[in-house]
């Protein structure tokens, strides 16, 4: 017997097969109506996503190469999404932050299940000015500017009390000192050159638009929109 068949793998798969897909109404969309620039669009699915209740829609996955070129992938939140593009923050030390040095290009994903959608962007990644840093870090919450002030992100780290003690004492400091500096957090922008939005269907006849923008564009360069297959 292979242990994909063993007894103690069964519970998983039939816990795994026995799981759903959309068990609820999903929006219609019409590609032919959909804006000329990506960006409208997603300011639109992105209020349909909240309005329909979809918990955290703002977390996102991120993925980038390592210097060995192989991919990486974590969750988390978008900071904004203007005409410069899609912007999130890390701190320039950690595995990211080096990665994004070396290879300044990254890919995100969106998963809005309450209305089957998805949202995947790609494109290069541009560091913003140290003054946008600061004030990207102190838009945020006394526990954020917390985290970064830790400033150890992917570190290893002894033990979960030499975590608790830390963590500790760096709220304390962001409570006392609301305004610190924490040197090392950036706020950085993927520039899309390719923006592709997923409308999940009931029957299997998902509709996949792709907004590429145009060779040789430049940041503000006009969009090509393509159907994909599913």
């Amino acid at each position: 017997m292979s242990e994909a068949d063993s007894p103690a793998q069964r519970p998983f798969r039939d816990l795994l097969h026995a799981q759903r897909v959309w068990d609820t109404e999903l929006p219609a969309f019409d590609p032919e109506a959909a804006p000329p620039a990506p960006l409208a669009l997603f300011h639109a699915w992105f209020a349909e996503a909240v309005a329909a209740g979809q918990p955290e829609p703002h977390a996102m996955s991120l993925a980038t190469a390592d210097a060995e070129g192989l991919p990486d992938v974590r969750t988390l939140l978008l900071h904004d999404a203007d005409e410069r593009g899609w912007h999130f923050a890390s701190h320039a030390t950690s595995a990211k932050g080096h990665q994004l040095a070396a290879r300044p290009h990254a890919a995100l994903g969106f998963y809005w299940p309450a209305q089957g959608r998805q949202v995947r962007v790609r494109g290069p990644v541009v560091r913003c000015t140290p003054a946008e840093s600061h004030a990207d870090l102190h838009a945020r919450s006394t526990g954020a500017l917390a985290a970064a002030l830790t400033g150890a992100q992917s570190e290893v780290v002894g033990s979960v009390a030499e975590l608790h003690r830390t963590a500790d004492a760096a709220w304390d400091r962001a409570v006392a000192e609301p305004d610190a500096e924490a040197p090392t957090w950036t706020r950085y922008v993927v520039e899309p050159a390719e923006v592709e939005f997923f409308q999940g269907d009931a029957r299997r006849r998902h509709i996949r638009l792709r907004y590429r923008r145009d060779a040789g564009g430049g940041s503000g360069g006009d969009w090509t929109r393509e159907l994909l297959w599913p």
